[in-house]
């Protein structure tokens, strides 16, 4: 399959906040999937995942923080847009939640369904757009693999951090919210078996955006084995997520993440 090469790089701003400090890490492992494009209603109405809100703890009352798809990777990995409302490849200076674990001596890895040996080439599977880690210095780290290289990686030695994006169907992007929830009912479970979640681990789930509303209304799961069933109702977006995942690893928290309010009452 040919790819074809990624825009050429803009300057984007403006930069996040330089990080704060916070309290150490409470997760021996945390997961993050983002899925794509669509609304609460319809991501819950799904048979996999309405199973999973009715296990675990559900946010009623969170949203993404933009339109399109790229400044709501950009918010989940460095508390902030950038200044960005397009889709197209922006060099930003390195930086974001990838070198900040590396540099905390976080072990983590990024694993991305259909990228080929170049990250910053996109082709009808896999989109530079839904990987926010070649964006920080203009780069591909060696953390960011493909998602085969997943099933390995569960096995002891899981990196404390591990961010899925899957492709532009399993992801609910091309495909059907259907056809996304069979990719979950597939995925989620062999990292629900592993020790690294069942014992202190953290999975978040959640969609990048909905189908275009002002709103932009997404389901968000917090999936712990020490959390029981429930509902929160408040309200929480994409910089909050990165506090906890931030929070749950013990760094500092990067950009507008450091005024977020954590989904602490989701994750217990």
């Amino acid at each position: 399959m040919s790819r074809t090469p990624s825009p050429k790089p803009a300057a984007a701003s403006p930069a996040p906040s330089p990080p704060t400090s916070n309290s150490p890490g409470t997760a021996s492992h945390v997961f993050v999937i983002v899925m794509e494009n669509h609304g609460f209603a319809t991501a819950i109405a799904q048979p996999y995942t309405a199973r999973l809100a009715a296990q675990y703890a559900v946010a009623t009352n969170y949203h993404a923080v933009a339109h399109p798809s790229l400044p709501n990777y950009l918010a989940l990995t460095s508390g902030s847009t950038w200044g960005i409302t397009d889709n197209g490849y922006h060099r930003l200076p390195p930086g974001g939640l990838g070198d900040q674990l590396s540099q905390a001596g976080v072990s983590w890895r990024a694993y991305m369904e259909g990228m080929g040996s170049d990250c910053l080439a996109s082709d009808s599977s896999y989109a530079v757009k839904h990987n926010p880690f070649a964006y920080y210095g203009g780069r591909c780290p060696p953390n960011v693999v493909p998602l085969t290289a997943l099933q390995r990686d569960l096995a002891p030695g899981t990196p404390r951090f591990v961010w899925i994006t899957p492709d532009m169907c399993h992801d609910g992007h091309d495909c059907s919210a259907a056809t996304a929830d069979d990719f979950l009912s597939s995925l989620v479970p062999k990292i629900l078996a592993t020790p690294a979640w069942q014992h202190g681990g953290l999975l978040l789930l959640t969609w990048d955006e909905d189908d275009g509303s002002t709103s932009n209304r997404v389901l968000t799961l917090a999936v712990s084995p020490h959390v029981a069933a429930h509902e929160s109702a408040q309200v929480y977006d994409h910089y909050s997520l990165l506090a906890t995942v931030e929070d749950s690893l013990g760094v500092s928290r990067l950009g507008k993440a450091a005024q977020a309010t954590p989904l602490t009452d989701l994750t217990g």
